[in-house]
Formats: structure tokens, C-alpha cells, sequence
């Protein structure tokens, strides 16, 4: 498929077994193959059953990823770009960055990309529009132009992405999966890839009393991670806007005189790392009006991350299905349309499942949910209205239309 004169991009993430000694070389060798036997393949395939004995020993998976836009034609391999991406995931989970010997830092964990914690988040957030292949092209964007030298002081951009909206809705989550899939796609040119995650809360309860000194130090236990130049690091401040809590409480007289000084010493550390062309700045706020405005002229991106519309949420919840089909929880697995199968269809068609249709009403009732809410609902229909450990769709369906109400329920209770 060509867009214009330009092949499509087409990107296969390849998942090779953590005790696979296979070379590189080898492996890309044999997914060749695999895609030259299947060139017409459909958006978002993924193989994980293989006729080919190397690839059963040694990869757990094929995917071609990363196309949000509706497609309904498969896609033909041969005429189009495409980029095989290899890893293997690691499984030793966080550390602490520590500060000396008889400091503990608490306020940073610290994970080797890509990890196996991270994996799958990407495909589990679901959002209306490209935000996700938005903010991919942006940090590809980023390093493209300091590949090429280009004047920072005559085009300028920050590195430091800002996610915000209400609580629930996967802005941290979200963070993750994008510096995961980072160290994937750019493996070729990264080894790896460093995730820090610094806790503002954390932060600035514990080291007021040290007057900066401790910010000082954490940011060079991660410039000395930015010092290695195989490695893509990403630094995470979740919840941004206690930085401006702390100073403007400093500004009022309601804190240490010393806080605001941290403040401007985690600004200033910021700004430092930030020169660097391999490190990328991730930040999350609940509270978009108590951002500092130093803060967000930093960013280069202000992307709002909303509560999931009616097809979203149908799309959450079809993914979870499958999920519990997959499993043999829903028993016997019957057919589910997507939302774009029932929208080109019509709601009203004969061929549209009645399933299909008590869905999409489960999931116009539950607009307003969060995205963390609506993945904990069907464990909630299962545990609280269904009390048997295998259960048919319909009955599923009930139980799910049930777990909403009581959700809605209970938080009309905590309002009032």
C-alpha cells in the first residue's frame, strides 16, 4: 500500500524468548521468511504459534504494530517499508537509586528497557484519537534533529512531554508504555533503554530540610545514566504539579523557606539534562490549573488525557472479553463486533449480535468512568454477580450491566 509516491511504514516488533541465544542476524533472517509466507497480513496481526521450528524456540512473538488509523484492507507487506524491531524484555523489575550508603531514596525507582513490567500496557490503553503515534513521532522527531545537528538556539524544543487531565484516565501508564515502545523502536540505534521514575510527593515531604542538596545528587546518579551513550533515558515526574504546590506554599509562608529552592534546584537540574540528545522528560499532572507557568513553557507538549468516549470504553471492554474468552472464563467463545464493524453495519442490522448491542448499551451507560475503573468492572461482575467459575456471555453481559450500576452507585454515595 502506498500513501502518494511514499511506501506505507510499516513496523514488526519481534519478542525473542529471554533464554534464546539466537543471534540477531538469525532471527531477523527467520521473520523475513515468516512475513515473505504472509504477505497480506491485517492491521495489528500478531503471530504466536509458529510452523517454523527456530522461531517456536526462540521468539514468543510477531506483531505488526502501531496503526491506530481504521483499515479495513489488509495490508501488502511487499510494497510497503518495513522496519523489524528484536528484544527481549527484562525481568529484574525496579531498583532504587540509591544516594550513598546510609541514605535511602524512596522517591526514584529505576527499570532496565524494555521491561517485562511494561509489557502490554501499550495495547491496553485505548484512546479516540492518535495520541499515542502522536507522541511517538514527536520523541522520534526529537532525536532525528539532534542527529542532524540542528541549532537548538534557532529552532527550539525542550524534550519534556506534559500529560494531564483527571485522575484514572492512564497518563502514568501511558508514560511507561511510550518509553517502552521507544526503546523498541529505536533499538537499532540504543541498546537499551533507563526508566526513573521520581515520586513528587515523596520528594518534597522528605528533603526540604536538606536544602536542594539531595535533588542535586539524584540528578546526577541520572546524568551519570544519561553519561552512557548506548542507553535512551527517561525520566518520569509524576504528578508535576506539587513543584508548583511546594513554591507557592514557600512564596506564602506556609512551608520552609528552604522548600522554594528545591523547587528551583529540580527546575534547574532539569533544564541541564535536558541538553543532553539522549533523554527525554515525561511528566503527569491531575491539576492542570496549580501547574507553574515555568514549568509548562518547558514543555513541548501539552497533551490532555480525558475519560474514554462510548466507543473507547467499547473497545476497553471488548478487549476484555476476549480476554476472559481467551481464558475460558466466558464460555463458549462467541462472536463480538467492534465498534467500526457496528457503525459501518448499522446498529440496527439484522446481522449485528444482540451481544454485540447489549455491549454498546453497557457502554453508554458507563461514560464518565475512568479508564483504571473500567478495566477493574469485569473483575467486579465476576467476583461480585456471577460466583461461578465459568460463565456464558449473556449471563457475563448481565453481571457487567450490574457492576456499572453499583460503580455509579457507590460513587454518587462518596459525592454526596
Amino acid at each position: 500500500m502506498e500513501v502518494g509516491n511514499q511506501k506505507q511504514n510499516i513496523n514488526v516488533e519481534v519478542h525473542v524468548k529471554t533464554q534464546s541465544t539466537a543471534k540477531l542476524s538469525e532471527v531477523k533472517m527467520h521473520v523475513q521468511k515468516l512475513l515473505n509466507r504472509h504477505s497480506m497480513v491485517f492491521v495489528n496481526y500478531r503471530w504466536t504459534e509458529f510452523d517454523e521450528d527456530f522461531l517456536r524456540r526462540n521468539v514468543e512473538s510477531v506483531a505488526i504494530v502501531d496503526l491506530e488509523e481504521i483499515v479495513t484492507q489488509p495490508l501488502d507487506l511487499r510494497s510497503s517499508s518495513v522496519s523489524v524491531h528484536i528484544f527481549t524484555l527484562n525481568e529484574d523489575g525496579p531498583s532504587v537509586l540509591s544516594l550513598g550508603q546510609d541514605e535511602e531514596l524512596s522517591a526514584a525507582n529505576h527499570w532496565l528497557l524494555p521491561a517485562a513490567e511494561f509489557h502490554g500496557i501499550w495495547e491496553s490503553l485505548v484512546y479516540d484519537t492518535g495520541v499515542k503515534s502522536q507522541l511517538l513521532d514527536y520523541i522520534t522527531t526529537t532525536i532525528y534533529f539532534s542527529d542532524k545537528n540542528v541549532d537548538s538556539n534557532l529552532i527550539s524544543w525542550n524534550r519534556v512531554v506534559l500529560l494531564h487531565g483527571p485522575p484514572g484516565t492512564g497518563k502514568t501508564s501511558l508514560c511507561k508504555a511510550l518509553a517502552q515502545k521507544l526503546s523498541i523502536r529505536l533499538s537499532s540505534r540504543y541498546s537499551y533503554g533507563q526508566f526513573v521514575e521520581i515520586n513528587s510527593h515523596s520528594l518534597f515531604s522528605k528533603w526540604f530540610s536538606e536544602s536542594g542538596k539531595l535533588v542535586t545528587k539524584m540528578f546526577q546518579k541520572i546524568q551519570q545514566l544519561i553519561d552512557d551513550k548506548d542507553a535512551l533515558v527517561f525520566v518520569l515526574i509524576d504528578e508535576v504539579e506539587s513543584l508548583t504546590a511546594a513554591r507557592n506554599a514557600s512564596q506564602a509562608g506556609t512551608e520552609p523557606s528552604d522548600a522554594i529552592r528545591v523547587v528551583n534546584s529540580v527546575l534547574t537540574q532539569l533544564d541541564q539534562i535536558k541538553q543532553h540528545s539522549n533523554v527525554v522528560i515525561l511528566t503527569t499532572s491531575n491539576m492542570t490549573q496549580k501547574i507553574d507557568l515555568a514549568f509548562v513553557d518547558r514543555a513541548d507538549i501539552k497533551q490532555y488525557i480525558g475519560p474514554p468516549s462510548e466507543k473507547g470504553i467499547y473497545n476497553i471492554y471488548l478487549s476484555c472479553l476476549e480476554e476472559l474468552m481467551k481464558c475460558q472464563i466466558i464460555y463458549p467463545r462467541q462472536q463480538l463486533f467492534t465498534m467500526f464493524e457496528l457503525q459501518t453495519m448499522g446498529f440496527a442490522a439484522s446481522e449485528v449480535s444482540e451481544h454485540s448491542l447489549n455491549l454498546r448499551n453497557i457502554a453508554l451507560k458507563s461514560t464518565g468512568l475512568s479508564g483504571r475503573t473500567l478495566r477493574k468492572l469485569p473483575f467486579l461482575a465476576h467476583a461480585l454477580f456471577v460466583k461461578t467459575p465459568i460463565v456464558t456471555l449473556e449471563r457475563f453481559l448481565e453481571a457487567l450491566s450490574q457492576a456499572v450500576d453499583k460503580q455509579r452507585e457507590e460513587k454518587a454515595h462518596l459525592v454526596n
